[in-house]
């Protein structure tokens, strides 16, 4: 359970741990390739597979993800302190570089988040998560270690030249205060409870498949009652 704010007890506790068990039985039940969520505006289509989207970790990763959106947003708002700097330092570079400020920017920047680190203790016949961490990236960057590990290589300076100083300084700048707040703050505990339950549903997949329950319900989709 991701430490929060309160000291669950009684009847909320027993709510809570509820939903902790969904999470986990879905996340045994869905298969990996069908565990994601995307609210991109541009691909409509494609926002949740429909087994997932039967379950109550699927919907709340969606939430989520809205929450991810909105989140990113506000940080780009010149208004606040951390989309001033964001700007002003953008606008200084392409001053610098191209002698004017009055260049289009493509402002939508598409965030991933990815597991990147996930640590277990097993005892006798339990099994604890000890440390877990998720990595905040944007597409292009998550893109290109996938097509790195696919033995593809990507020119990143064949890029324009705008776009790729937009995209360094929305890395340098706000991207660290998302990740941060995706580790650590209350508005992404069900994330972090969500990913909790990957990494034990994973080691259940990975060491228990041949078990009874393993066999009859491990990426099988059956996701009446979670």
């Amino acid at each position: 359970v991701d430490p929060g704010d309160e000291r669950l007890q009684d009847e909320a506790l027993k709510t809570e741990s509820t939903k902790l068990i969904k999470y986990f039985l879905a996340a045994l039940t869905v298969p990996e390739t069908e565990m994601w969520v995307n609210l991109s505006p541009y691909e409509k289509d494609r926002v949740i597979p429909s087994g997932f989207g039967e379950t109550e970790m699927g919907r709340d990763l969606l939430a989520q993800d809205y929450w991810l959106k909105q989140l990113t947003a506000s940080l780009m708002n010149p208004a606040e302190a951390l989309g001033a700097e964001f700007w002003q330092r953008v606008y200084t570079e392409a001053k610098e570089k191209f002698g004017t400020t009055d260049i289009p920017m493509n402002t939508f920047n598409k965030v991933w988040i990815v597991p990147q680190k996930a640590v277990v203790y097993v005892h006798d016949k339990t099994v604890f998560v000890t440390e877990s961490y998720l990595k905040v990236m944007m597409e292009e960057d998550y893109k290109s270690e996938l097509w790195t590990v696919n033995g593809e290589q990507r020119n990143r300076k064949s890029e324009v030249p705008l776009s790729t100083v937009h995209s360094a300084l929305f890395t340098e700048i706000l991207l660290p205060a998302i990740e941060r707040e995706v580790n650590e703050g209350k508005t992404f505990a069900n994330l972090r409870q969500i990913y909790h339950a990957v990494i034990l549903a994973t080691w259940y997949k990975n060491n228990l498949r041949d078990s009874v329950l393993g066999q009859s319900y491990i990426d099988q989709n059956k996701t009446k009652g979670v």
